[in-house]
């Protein structure tokens, strides 16, 4: 079976620049999270301290799947370890929503029956919330950057490529941050209701509303690198870029089949058959079809092509069914 050196494409490094911004920022802010946690005894400052050591842990996770996922396809991978890339990625959205969404709501829970009312140290909170939220927004920023780059070229939404994008540590990374900044809202929120009112239950519904976002991230990547394990095909638009390549090469008269599939990020598996132009005999028509799939494999983020002769009969893919 064949197999190519593996050649990353130049936007893996930027997810690994970013992920590697998003790991610093969230330690730094974890740390911070902890310290205000203990000195104020806030429910919500606990739920953000868990939800940023869960960010970093999960940082940590999306390195060790980016490192994994880039390495050189070979004789036991032909196609490359791009779908480790969505194991270790599975792996950080289920300990976001077990180490930060479970942990925050059973601390607000808790918070809420015990009637804990914390500190008074409200100014080191907010300082601490107001901190960041400039580190958080900063390593959004990266993220956000790298997304528009990308969705640019491919003339997509933002959001939309942030959620179908085949790159699981730049959306994950989006997702966490995007969750951080909306969950240090909340838990400013259930602070100053708190100081105003006095009463600590604004702070504990705090702590429960950011351990609720948390897990709708978390259920949202869950299912988005799920989606890739088991063979992710792209989008319609995708597809009909292969397409209309295929069609460009001078042998090929029509493509009657093409099926992909994602193997990595950004990493194409491509299967198709095409009406070649003549009529060749058959030990030719095999060279041609050899040249034309390593003419393919000039793409960057093509992992492997498997060309056929379409049969006569063979459904034409522009025919509706």
């Amino acid at each position: 079976m064949k197999y190519r050196a593996g050649r990353a494409p130049a936007a893996a490094g930027e997810s690994t620049r970013t992920v590697a911004i998003a790991f610093a920022a969230n330690l730094g802010v974890a740390a911070a999270k902890t310290a205000a946690a203990v000195v104020t005894g806030s429910a919500s400052m606990v739920a953000e301290a868990a939800h940023s050591w869960a960010d970093t842990g999960n940082e940590v996770l999306l390195l060790v799947a980016d490192r994994r996922g880039r390495r050189a396809p070979d004789t036991k991978r032909p196609l490359g370890y791009g779908r480790e890339t969505y194991v270790w990625s599975l792996l950080a959205a289920v300990g976001l929503f077990v180490a930060g969404a479970a942990v925050s709501v059973w601390h607000g829970i808790t918070s809420l029956i015990h009637d804990h009312a914390g500190g008074e140290s409200y100014l080191l909170a907010y300082v601490v919330l107001a901190v960041a939220f400039v580190l958080e927004g900063t390593s959004l920023l990266q993220a956000v950057r790298q997304l528009r780059g990308e969705a640019r070229e491919l003339e997509v939404d933002v959001l939309d490529y942030a959620l179908d994008t085949s790159d699981s540590t730049l959306r994950a990374v989006f997702a966490e941050d995007s969750a951080a900044l909306v969950g240090i809202v909340l838990a400013a929120a259930g602070l100053a209701l708190h100081e105003i009112t006095g009463s600590a239950v604004w702070d504990a519904i705090g702590s429960i509303a950011v351990g609720v976002l948390l897990g709708v991230v978390a259920i949202v990547l869950i299912d988005r690198n799920r989606r890739f394990l088991t063979g992710e095909p792209g989008s319609n638009a995708l597809r009909e870029a292969v397409i209309e390549r295929i069609e460009r090469l001078d042998p090929v008269r029509q493509v009657r089949f093409v099926r992909l599939e994602f193997t990595g990020p950004r990493q194409l598996f491509v299967v198709a058959s095409v009406d070649l132009v003549g009529d060749s005999a058959e030990s030719r028509v095999a060279h041609t079809l050899r040249a034309l799939e390593r003419e393919l494999e000039r793409d960057e983020h093509v992992v492997d092509v498997v060309l056929t002769v379409a049969e006569p009969d063979e459904r034409d893919i522009s025919t509706p069914e």
